[in-house]
């Protein structure tokens, strides 16, 4: 490998192509824009049944008791899925170009990005590339940090802050830094003892 070069080690089955978009998805995309930038964006901080029904009528699949904040911003709510009791966190970006998925009670914490897309730098027409995002129940997804196109994080694990996950992290796992390396595993203190 030569210096500079970081190679993708991810399987090619997790990312694809991703097609044109059409005349519809054009449309419906910037009457989401026109919606998230004014119902959604300044609608006051509680109002979280207020977001899901917004986001539910652009498509989103969004549980009961979910928690996304006004200043989440999602770039295709159709392919967001937020099972009960997640949250997204304030000034989250949320780049739902492929599917993003958060299992129940997962967190994406302030600042946090999900990027489910990218180029491929490989070829000449830098086509985009996608792949779906999926966030396991109980996750942590700390400040400022990045989950990269076709990346699982397993049940209860966290990524630290300002960490950068471009692998799958195991569950209970407890990773950091850039590129996220494994520091530990994380023990859920039982509440009734």
């Amino acid at each position: 490998m030569r210096a500079g070069v970081v190679m993708d080690h991810r399987p090619a089955s997790r990312l694809h192509r991703m097609p044109a978009p059409s005349l519809a998805d054009k449309v419906r995309r910037v009457l989401w824009l026109c919606f998230e930038a004014s119902l959604y964006r300044f609608s006051p901080t509680p109002l979280h049944a207020w977001r899901r029904f917004l986001l539910r009528l652009f498509g989103a699949s969004i549980g009961p008791g979910a928690h996304p904040y006004p200043g989440a911003r999602i770039w295709a709510p159709w392919n967001l899925s937020m099972e009960a009791d997640s949250c997204l966190g304030p000034r989250v970006i949320c780049y739902s170009v492929s599917k993003i998925t958060l299992g129940a009670g997962s967190v994406v914490s302030q600042g946090a990005h999900l990027c489910a897309a990218s180029h491929d730098f490989r070829d000449a027409g830098f086509p985009l590339t996608g792949g779906a995002i999926h966030i396991g129940p109980g996750a942590w997804i700390a400040a400022d940090a990045f989950v990269g196109p076709g990346v699982n994080i397993g049940q209860g694990a966290v990524l630290g802050a300002r960490a950068v996950a471009m692998k799958d992290v195991a569950p209970q796992a407890i990773v950091v830094g850039n590129p996220a390396r494994h520091v530990g595993e994380r023990e859920i203190a039982d509440a009734a003892k």
